[in-house]
């Protein structure tokens, strides 16, 4: 491949004056920068960007590591952190895990090697030991509230979230409440369990683990769901459900088995996402973008910083 001191040698200058070219520094002579042009064009030269970004010691490239691409919790966290990149001339790098540690170790490897110049993890499952060891080699930017180790995140808390959503239905008299997760290991899915025993403890309620209700994230999984609470002996008269979308499918398979949505059973979803404004569901509105956004803004700035961000419950037909 031609490199640039190939390009000096064929337009008879120095390779200081190709590089001014290449870099469109404005002191050089018409005739040599002509010349230059010239030995561009005939050998199809192309700029090794590995190097451009070794001299540099930036790549603008952040890397995002997130378990599943087509989740809309998380697509529109990306959403945010992809829209504040464009505003800032970076460019993402994608890591899609699947929850696999391998896959989040890769993208940390990456950081290490300089190949991108940050980190942002939208959910994991390393140890914060794995993930501190890294730091060294750049930023790396958590999405939960993390106090052992000194990293910046941006968090919703789903410990006051799970705490105030179980507050409202007791209040509209529900003592069985059940509740729908993703997975049920990981900091958030711990919160939210915490929260769960502490309301029990709090009202003297009876604990009922078949009431927590794991590896649900897309609207088919609705179905599942009540499926498996017509197989209760005391089936739940409520449930808090961490995702809008199977929040819908349960909606929809309780009107296809005319279970009547509040009466037999209240849902109260998360996100706010479209469909659940046309489903009118009753939902906690999480600002993913604004999260995302911010995540963005703390991978490039130096100073570590944690933002709490608000959440509000939205009222509507499904309590």
């Amino acid at each position: 491949m031609t490199n640039i001191k190939d390009l000096a040698k064929m337009a008879r200058v120095s390779v200081t004056t190709v590089s001014r070219v290449l870099n469109n520094h404005p002191y050089v002579s018409k005739e040599k920068r002509e010349a230059v042009l010239d030995a561009v064009k005939s050998t199809n030269y192309q700029k090794n960007i590995n190097a451009v970004h070794l001299s540099k010691g930036k790549t603008k490239l952040i890397g995002v590591v997130l378990p599943f691409s087509d989740h809309p919790y998380f697509s529109l966290l990306l959403k945010g952190i992809a829209k504040q990149a464009l505003e800032n001339n970076y460019h993402l790098v994608l890591f899609q895990t699947d929850y696999m540690q391998n896959k989040e170790i890769e993208a940390l490897e990456m950081l290490q090697k300089k190949q991108i110049d940050g980190l942002i993890i939208c959910s994991r499952t390393c140890d914060l030991q794995i993930i501190e060891e890294y730091l060294q080699f750049g930023p790396i930017v958590l999405s939960e509230d993390v106090k052992e180790i000194n990293v910046s995140s941006t968090f919703v808390s789903h410990y006051k979230i799970f705490s105030n959503a179980l507050e409202y239905l007791y209040q509209r008299g529900h003592r069985k409440i059940g509740y729908c997760i993703g997975r049920s290991t990981g900091a958030n899915s711990y919160n939210r369990g915490l929260a769960y025993k502490d309301f029990h403890e709090k009202y003297s309620l009876s604990y009922n683990s078949e009431y927590i209700i794991d590896k649900c994230l897309y609207f088919e999984d609705g179905e599942k769901v009540i499926n498996q609470v017509k197989l209760m002996n005391i089936a739940p008269s409520a449930l808090l459900v961490t995702s809008d979308q199977v929040a819908a499918g349960i909606v929809v398979s309780c009107q296809k088995q005319q279970i009547s949505i509040p009466d037999d059973i209240a849902i109260i979803g998360f996100d706010n996402q479209p469909i659940a404004k046309m489903m009118d569901i009753t939902t906690i509105e999480i600002p993913l973008m604004e999260m995302g956004r911010n995540l963005f803004l703390q991978t490039i700035n130096s100073e570590i910083s944690n933002k709490e961000v608000p959440v509000k419950l939205i009222e509507r037909k499904t309590v």
